[in-house]
């Protein structure tokens, strides 16, 4: 990493959060009672798409009479219930991770498919509403990721330059967006591993939030790469 970070942006679902194996559970389980298969594959497919990508998905592979509102409308319920019982599930490393950010006084947004309001519900849910200093939702931009207008927009209500950010992410298609945006991207693969295409895209492929803390103790500290 040569090029100097002077902001982070976050993908939420399966990187911030642990969601992605949450709303796997919710799904199959809405599907199950309205009598539908929830195949691993077809949900796979989804992760890191947009719910209007999402819902294209699901009506070509289950047909003009698959009820998609019914079926989200009770995912919602299971998923949200669980929040609220549990709070969101926060990924290992998250919390140390921002903790470093804040020492090195770097600026940090979310860019995620998700719906803002959605962002917005998980990060009070987890008490991390005014950690994030701006909010980028798939409801708020014309093209959803694999395109980079989440993450440009992102920066932009951040004012930084997108040269300058850093991008984590969990999926092939975030890593793509960043890609388009201009932006150096990290890995942390969850439910869905990267393709070599797609791992050829980041800067670095890493397990955990734990390692991304430790490459930037590196990279910023020792090298001084900080804007």
């Amino acid at each position: 990493m040569k090029q100097p970070i002077a902001a982070v942006i976050f993908d939420m679902d399966g990187l911030m959060f642990d969601t992605e194996r949450l709303i796997l559970w919710a799904w199959q389980k809405a599907m199950a009672d309205f009598g539908f298969p929830a195949p691993l594959e077809l949900y796979l497919k989804s992760v890191g798409l947009t719910d209007e990508a999402t819902n294209a998905i699901l009506m070509e592979a289950l047909g003009a009479g698959f009820p998609l509102e019914a079926v989200h409308d009770q995912e919602r319920q299971y998923f949200y219930g669980y929040v609220e019982e549990h709070g969101a599930p926060i990924k290992p490393g998250l919390l140390e991770l921002l903790d470093f950010l804040d020492e090195q006084e770097l600026p940090r947004a979310v860019g995620s498919s998700s719906r803002r309001r959605t962002v917005e519900r998980m990060l009070s849910s987890a008490g991390l509403q005014d950690r994030l200093g701006a909010l980028a939702g798939g409801d708020e931009v014309t093209h959803g990721k694999p395109a980079p207008d989440i993450f440009l927009l992102a920066a932009q209500r951040l004012g930084v330059p997108a040269a300058g950010c850093l991008v984590l992410e969990d999926s092939e298609p975030g890593a793509q967006a960043a890609r388009a945006a201009g932006m150096t991207c990290i890995l942390v693969p969850d439910l869905k591993p990267p393709s070599p295409e797609g791992a050829a895209l980041a800067y670095r492929v890493l397990p955990s939030l734990h390692e991304v803390k430790e490459l930037l103790q590196v990279q910023l500290v020792l090298y001084g790469l900080k804007q």
